[in-house]
C-alpha cells in the first residue's frame, strides 16, 4: 500500500469536547467511523504530533494530522487507458484537461477503471506526480462524475505542491456555471456555511451547525427562466459537494440533481446541470498567470435552449458579470 497524507486541520471552537474518533468522519467523507478508529489504533491519526486513543477529546487549537493508506486490494493497480482527453493546455509540468460528464475523477470501489486518472496514465506515461497518492496521481482538485468541466493535473510533484498550496490559500479562480430551481430577488450574492457530513445520510454532505469546515461560495445571476435560473458561480472555498449543498440549502438546488434536488429529478439531463467553465492559477514554475475557459457542453445548451422557449425574466448582459 501507497501512504496517503490527508490532511492537516486545526481544531475550531465548535470542534471543543469532539470524540475524535466522530471528529474525523466529517472531515474525511470518504472514512468511515470504524476506518477512523482503526486508523487512530495504528497510529495514523496524530493530535499535536501525537498518538492518542479513539476516545480523544478535541481541545480548542489541536493540530489534527491523518496519514492514511490507499485501499489497494479494493481497487487494483491503475491501468492507463487509452481514453481520449480535451487537454485545453500541458507542458512538461502540468495539464488542464476539459473532463466530460460521467466521467470518474480516479479509481475507488465501484469505479476501479475508465477515470480520468486511468486516461492520464495512458496520456503522461510515468510522468504524473504521486503526492496525492497512487490512485490519485496527478490529481490537485477534483469535480464530482457528473460535474463537467476543467481541471488542473500535476506532472511533477514541485507542480503539485505549488498548486495544492494555491488552492488552500484560496487564490486559485474557480469559477462554475450552473442550471438551479426557482426565481432569486437579488441578482448575486454570496453563501458562507459551513459543510460537513450529513447526520442522517453519511452518503450525503449538508450544511451543518457544527463540525463542518468553513464553505464560501459566491453566485450571480445570469438569466433567469420561468422555474430556473442560469448562475456563475465562483468557488472561495472547496469542499466536497459544495455548489450542490449550497445551493440546496436556500431552496435552489441545481437541476437534474438526483442526490440534493427535487426527488423527480430532470432524468434527460442525467445528473447535475453544473460544468467548471473557467479556471484560473499562477503557474508553478514560470510564475505566469494561466486562465482557461471551456465552452458550456452540448447537454448545458441544449437545457438552456429549451427553457429559452419560456419567458426570459431577467438577462445580465454578458459586460456585466462581475464574478
Amino acid at each position: 500500500m501507497a501512504s496517503n497524507y490527508s490532511g492537516c486541520w486545526s481544531v475550531p471552537q465548535e470542534g471543543t469536547g469532539e470524540r475524535i474518533d466522530k471528529w474525523l468522519i466529517l472531515h474525511l467523507p470518504q472514512v468511515t467511523r470504524s476506518e477512523a478508529q482503526k486508523a487512530i489504533e495504528q497510529g495514523s491519526i496524530l493530535v499535536n504530533g501525537r498518538q492518542v486513543g479513539k476516545n480523544y477529546k478535541l481541545r480548542l487549537g489541536d493540530q489534527v494530522e491523518a496519514f492514511l493508506l490507499e485501499k489497494r486490494e479494493e481497487v487494483g493497480e491503475i491501468l492507463p487507458e487509452s481514453i481520449p482527453l480535451n487537454i485545453v493546455y500541458e507542458d512538461e509540468h502540468l495539464l488542464v484537461v476539459n473532463k466530460p460528464k460521467h466521467m470518474v475523477v480516479h479509481p475507488a470501489p465501484g469505479n476501479p477503471s475508465g477515470t480520468l486518472v486511468n486516461a492520464l496514465a495512458y496520456h503522461c506515461k510515468t510522468q504524473l506526480s504521486t503526492l496525492n497518492g497512487e490512485f490519485r496521481q496527478g490529481i490537485v482538485h477534483r469535480i464530482d462524475k457528473d460535474t463537467s468541466g476543467l481541471l488542473v493535473v500535476a506532472k511533477t510533484d514541485q507542480a503539485y505542491t505549488c498548486l495544492a498550496q494555491q488552492i488552500k490559500a484560496h487564490t486559485t479562480h474557480r469559477f462554475y456555471e450552473a442550471v438551479v430551481y426557482g426565481r432569486f430577488k437579488e441578482p448575486q450574492g454570496t453563501i458562507n456555511a459551513p459543510i460537513g457530513r450529513h447526520p442522517a445520510d453519511r452518503k450525503k454532505m449538508a450544511v451543518v451547525k457544527t463540525g463542518g469546515r468553513e464553505a464560501v461560495t459566491h453566485y450571480q445571476v445570469l438569466t433567469q427562466y420561468e422555474g430556473f435560473a442560469h448562475l456563475r458561480l465562483k468557488l472561495q472555498t472547496g469542499r466536497t459537494h459544495q455548489i450542490r449543498v449550497h445551493m440546496a440549502s436556500i431552496g435552489h438546488p441545481v437541476a437534474g440533481d438526483e442526490i440534493y434536488g427535487p426527488k423527480k429529478a430532470i432524468k434527460k439531463l442525467e445528473g447535475q446541470c453544473l460544468h467548471a467553465k473557467a479556471l484560473g492559477f499562477i503557474h508553478p514554475v514560470t510564475g505566469e498567470h494561466l486562465y482557461f475557459e471551456s465552452p458550456l457542453p452540448e447537454y448545458f445548451c441544449a437545457f438552456l435552449k429549451t427553457l429559452g422557449k419560456g419567458a426570459s425574466l431577467l438577462n445580465n448582459a454578458e459586460e456585466n458579470v462581475i464574478l
